[in-house]
């Protein structure tokens, strides 16, 4: 079960020299510290008059916030990301920095808007440019999911949705599916199943953000859609507000859980590491995906994500990488993509001594 490290490599080396795959990553939210300053300077010293702090944005070490606070954080960066420019460095800084801690395959997540000089179209168009050029320079495979935030009217949802259906067909699959997120605590989820269904109808994939925080009727609705995958689940079973119906839902469904735990952590809804779901679910063989979310805002990157799940779950070196390996499944790229990355993960494990 538990497999040796190398003598030479330690836990943190062994994390960071796997790969792994990220399956839930906000653009936004995963801006680093190096990059929030570029904007920043880009912008000079204020913003709408305010003078502002890269530290106002990220929540760091040993630090953690409410989870209104923590989206209070995201409306502090949009007021930085305001062009076209600026969402260009953005990306292309996000897709390096993911490929630099030896992240194989990324799949990244935004809600598209108008910035200055530029429609929504053009929005979504920047970042897939900028995909196909850092893809190609990195041999790393991008994919890019469009976000409906709950917060949109149907009308706003259902143009997401079309816009992320005509980049599928224009970019042979470089946009893959279409997120449902945003607050949880503001509007109701359900109103979008017709868009999310117009979605799946046009190829799409859907992965949606659910049971963030006790709401068993929405939960239990949003679960019945059949999801491809769904984020957090950190609500779903009796002890922190959700049911036994959620559970089995979910059980019998086998949906993929995209498991971000730092963000859970440091937005306190859940207690701590060793406190977290997701042991639960692993230990029952539910399909889990080990993700960042907002690898920026929370200050962590997939490999301290994959070292947590060792120091505070236990998790041996053979179950990191089994658990990477899985997330494979997972993936919303195309078989062939899949198969490719199979070979690259089994590669991997001479030189790792994870597998031996």
């Amino acid at each position: 079960r538990g497999g040796l490290l190398h003598a030479d490599m330690d836990i943190e080396a062994f994390c960071k020299s796997l790969p792994k795959a990220e399956l839930h990553a906000h653009l936004n939210g995963s801006i680093s510290n190096g990059t929030m300053q570029k904007l920043i300077d880009m912008l000079g010293e204020t913003v709408d008059g305010r003078k502002r702090d890269v530290w106002s944005t990220v929540i760091k070490k040993g630090e953690q916030r409410t989870l209104d606070e923590g989206f209070i954080m995201f409306k502090i960066i949009h007021e930085l990301v305001i062009s076209k420019e600026a969402l260009a460095v953005v990306t292309t800084d996000v897709i390096q920095e993911f490929a630099e801690e030896g992240v194989r395959y990324l799949e990244l997540r935004t809600t598209p808007r108008p910035l200055r000089g530029i429609p929504k179209r053009g929005y979504v168009e920047t970042v897939v440019s900028v995909i196909q050029e850092m893809s190609s320079q990195l041999e790393l495979p991008v994919r890019l999911i469009l976000s409906i935030d709950r917060s949109q009217s149907v009308d706003e949802a259902l143009d997401t949705v079309q816009i992320a259906a005509e980049y599928r067909q224009q970019t042979d699959g470089l946009v893959v599916g279409i997120d449902l997120s945003g607050d949880p605590n503001k509007g109701d989820a359900t109103v979008f199943i017709p868009a999310l269904q117009k979605s799946r109808d046009a190829g799409l994939k859907t992965t949606l953000h659910v049971a963030e925080v006790p709401n068993v009727a929405e939960s239990l609705a949003l679960l019945e859609f059949g999801p491809d995958r769904i984020g957090h689940g950190t609500c779903l079973r009796p002890a922190q507000g959700g049911s036994d119906d959620l559970v089995r839902s979910l059980q019998n469904m086998k949906i993929p859980l995209e498991v971000c735990l730092t963000s859970n952590v440091k937005c306190q809804t859940v207690k701590s590491y060793n406190a977290h779901h997701f042991r639960d679910w692993y230990d029952q063989g539910h399909p889990i995906a080990l993700c960042t979310d907002d690898k920026g805002v929370f200050s962590t990157s997939l490999s301290e994500e994959y070292c947590y799940a060792h120091t505070e779950l236990g998790m041996f070196t053979r179950e990191l990488w089994d658990l990477s390996f899985r997330s494979l499944d997972y993936v919303f790229a195309t078989g062939e993509v899949k198969r490719r990355l199979r070979h690259q993960w089994q590669e991997s494990k001479t030189s790792l001594g994870a597998i031996q």
